[in-house]
């Protein structure tokens, strides 16, 4: 494989209004298109944020996602942020679940995780 770098992380969603507010709005996320998808009775987002390619698909009727016990498959997605602390504050000041925040057991450094309206976890690393 001679891949270059990642091209686009998607995201199944079930609420358009509510996670179009946590992505775009809460979390600051760019929107490239908005595709209504009648074959396929969802809506498509496409979102840019720091460089990286967000799709989102909003399908009402998904399955909900398996998380605790943590499943198999891909578990988080981690942004790295210099002020854990006011980010945190920023992010419960939306009315966002955020854990306590803690040491990484391998490296040390501060992290915590957060949720979006579907219990999608992401993390926050300094």
């Amino acid at each position: 494989m001679q891949a270059k770098k990642i091209d686009h992380i998607a995201i199944i969603c079930t609420d358009y209004v509510k996670a179009k507010e946590f992505y775009v709005h809460h979390l600051g996320m760019k929107v490239v298109e908005e595709t209504e998808r009648l074959n396929k009775n969802d809506m498509k987002l496409d979102l840019e944020y720091g460089g990286v390619m967000f799709e989102l698909f909003i399908k009402p009727d998904a399955p909900k996602r398996v998380s605790y016990p943590e499943a198999a498959g891909l578990r988080h997605i981690a942004f790295e942020t210099d002020n854990i602390e006011a980010d945190v504050e920023e992010l419960k000041s939306k009315g966002i679940e955020v854990e306590k925040i803690r040491r990484d057991d391998l490296n040390n450094q501060k992290m915590t995780f957060f949720f979006d309206p579907d219990g999608l976890p992401s993390e926050l690393h300094e």
